[in-house]
């Protein structure tokens, strides 16, 4: 007899590949000599990069980045087993967890910290990349994200914007002559388990 688990993760509480491991010696307790097939599962949000790593052969990559508040955080990503896709999670860099629930505003959060992942994978020859963007503390449609890879937001007056969200209203012209040359050879998906 053959299981197939297939999970989700289990938001805060468990990875999508904890479960698989969880229900596995539940299942192993229960039926001896039956086999296991474990499919970690992911829709965008936390769990992402570790259900590609794993189905792809892929590697885990870490670096300290800019937090969605503006503090330093350790954050993940994953190039796949091919070797030149990124996938990346925003809710590692710019995400909820990240920040006590006191401290919660997304128009003064920032995606920067998402950016410099980009910047990274970059660096290192990604040329694809997939962005599961599920749990993001931010409101900042991406802009923190442009200005870590180099692009300057700017208002009327050609000054740049605040950071966050509040500065949008201010938003009047992208300038993109700075920004990193690799972008023009990449591709963006998007992962996200909502129509918006």
């Amino acid at each position: 007899m053959i299981f197939v688990v297939a999970p989700d993760s289990f938001k805060g509480s468990l990875t999508s590949k904890n479960v698989c491991d969880v229900v596995e010696q539940a299942l192993l307790e229960r039926f001896p000599g039956i086999t296991v097939e474990k499919v970690p599962m992911a829709d965008g949000g936390e769990g992402t990069v570790e259900a590609l790593i794993l189905a792809t052969g892929g590697k885990k990559q870490c670096l300290w980045v800019t937090g969605p508040l503006f503090d330093k955080t350790m954050a993940a990503y994953g190039i796949l087993g091919d070797g030149k896709t990124a996938v990346i999670e925003m809710s590692s860099a710019s995400g909820l967890p990240l920040i006590p629930a006191w401290r919660r505003d997304p128009y003064a959060a920032t995606t920067y910290g998402t950016g410099e992942l980009v910047a990274d994978a970059l660096k290192k020859g990604c040329t694809e990349f997939i962005l599961g963007i599920g749990g993001s503390a931010t409101n900042d449609g991406g802009a923190g994200m442009l200005a870590a890879l180099g692009f300057r937001l700017l208002d009327a007056a050609g000054s740049p914007i605040p950071d966050g969200a509040a500065g949008l209203e201010q938003l009047c012209s992208i300038d993109a002559s700075a920004a990193r040359p690799e972008l023009r050879d990449c591709r963006f998906r998007i992962a996200c388990d909502v129509e918006n």
